[in-house]
């Protein structure tokens, strides 16, 4: 067990307790220990003009009751979630989280989300990685997993640059116009000083992406399943066009509930595959933490970023498990390290992976099926309330209409009504400006869907 060190320890161990501030005994001590004859010396060596001078514009502070009931207060200006209903997807997806998954990832061998330096010592969080690798293995079909990558934007970014690392040549990446606009964004942010250009592929009336012809110069192909519009893409087809290029075929998904009744895109020849899992064990808190992952052949396991877990016994022949390969740069010469990924999402890969084996492979085609069910009723009764359905390929639990009208602005005057319908596309897309993002996942009841179909069709009429 990994032990803390350092003044923090020190006053732990005099009973001052860790949430303490350090006294002036310890700061002294801190000073004495860097020959510094006070906590001014430390910022000596920046300039007089970049220091900050007088005093920050803060409250003052507060006593703990009234410190309670500030925080009551500003928790009470959000929206409570009893009066009003949220239709928002667009890549963190509602869904509903057992409890049991909160109880089970507070186990003392599995509460960490920390990199597993002393790996061997910590087998409780390697066995919580390993069972995550092979899930996430099953669940898209491909061979071999790596644990982990922050979030699904990164995951794609990650995949574009062992896209390159495998082609070993400067080139072009072919990304569908179905790709998450976020998703797009870090990955030119991750690429920008590389000799990577992007294109994009558009998409067709029925939703899905149109592959162009693929020269030599592309490194690359990504195509997001479903997309971000809700639509299911036809990975076979697209595998099938990419096979007998140099290109590797990348495919991401914000949404893997969706493979539980797809065919799995390692089954339609993808090269790489990777996405968010926030959509098993993990609420949407906001907006994050998310859990990302990546996944690639056996053969290419080498160039995958973060690390890699394996099974194996020990010298009494008992199971144990062992870090077996880690590329990162921390573990060997940086010149062949593939990424500078540290922070390992172990928690939250945890409550995923405690979630999927809950449901098992019946009960996440149940799950998904219920889904599908949902966003197809909530499809059907926007569609009889006026909006028009815009693309008419398969979805699986998010899809885009067209109100006719602002669609920033429906959103606003139906949250004064208490349903949020979905989220405006104008601001990924001026060319979007009256168009909805619509999510329906099984924490909607029918009731609900009524309620959100009523509720736009009284505000755009």
């Amino acid at each position: 067990m990994a032990t803390e060190s350092g003044a923090g320890a020190r006053n732990d161990m005099r009973g001052g307790g860790r949430y303490l501030s350090l006294g002036r005994a310890e700061r002294e001590e801190m000073l004495a220990a860097v020959q510094a004859d006070s906590i001014d010396d430390l910022f000596e060596p920046i300039p007089e003009s970049a220091r900050f001078s007088g005093l920050l514009d803060l409250q003052p502070q507060m006593a703990e009751q009234e410190l309670l009931g500030h925080l009551q207060d500003l928790a009470s200006r959000n929206a409570p979630e009893q009066r009003t209903v949220a239709f928002l997807g667009a890549g963190c997806n509602p869904h509903y989280v057992p409890t049991h998954v909160d109880a089970l990832i507070q186990r003392q061998e599995f509460l960490t989300a920390y990199t597993p330096y002393q790996a061997e010592v910590g087998q409780g969080t390697l066995q919580a990685i390993f069972e995550f690798q092979s899930l996430v293995c099953m669940l898209t079909g491909m061979e071999v997993c790596n644990a982990s990558v922050y979030d699904g934007a990164s995951s794609v970014a990650e995949a574009v640059l062992m896209a390159r690392r495998l082609t070993r040549r400067p080139g072009k990446v072919l990304y569908s116009a179905g790709l998450h606009p976020n998703y797009l964004e870090v990955t030119r942010t991750y690429t920008t000083y590389l000799d990577i250009e992007f294109e994009e592929m558009p998409v067709g009336d029925d939703g899905r992406t149109t592959i162009p012809e693929i020269g030599d110069d592309v490194i690359a192909v990504v195509l997001q399943q479903p997309s971000f519009f809700g639509v299911i893409e036809d990975l076979r087809a697209a595998g099938t066009r990419i096979a007998d290029t140099r290109a590797k075929f990348i495919v991401a998904t914000a949404e893997p509930l969706a493979l539980g009744l797809t065919t799995t895109p390692g089954e339609t020849g993808a090269d790489i595959v990777v996405g968010e899992l926030q959509s098993f064990g993990n609420g949407l808190n906001f907006g994050g933490p998310l859990v990302g992952f990546m996944a690639c052949r056996d053969r290419d396991k080498r160039n995958l970023p973060g690390r890699l877990v394996g099974e194996t016994v020990d010298a009494d022949g008992k199971r144990g498990y062992v870090l077996t390969l880690s590329t990162r740069e921390q573990h060997i010469r940086r010149a062949k390290a593939t990424s500078n990924i540290c922070t390992n999402e172990a928690l939250c890969a945890l409550a995923a992976c405690i979630h999927m084996c809950s449901l098992g492979r019946e009960g996440l085609v149940e799950l998904a099926r219920h889904n599908l069910a949902k966003a197809s009723y909530a499809r059907d009764a926007l569609a009889a309330a006026g909006a028009t359905v815009v693309y008419t390929a398969p979805i699986f639990n998010e899809f885009v209409i067209d109100v006719g009208v602002d669609a920033a602005a429906v959103v606003n005057a139906c949250a004064g009504k208490g349903v949020i319908p979905g989220v405006a596309l104008g601001r990924f897309d001026s060319r979007r400006a009256t168009q909805l993002l619509v999510c329906a996942t099984e924490v909607h009841s029918r009731e609900q869907i009524d309620r959100l179909a009523a509720v736009v069709g009284e505000v755009t009429a």
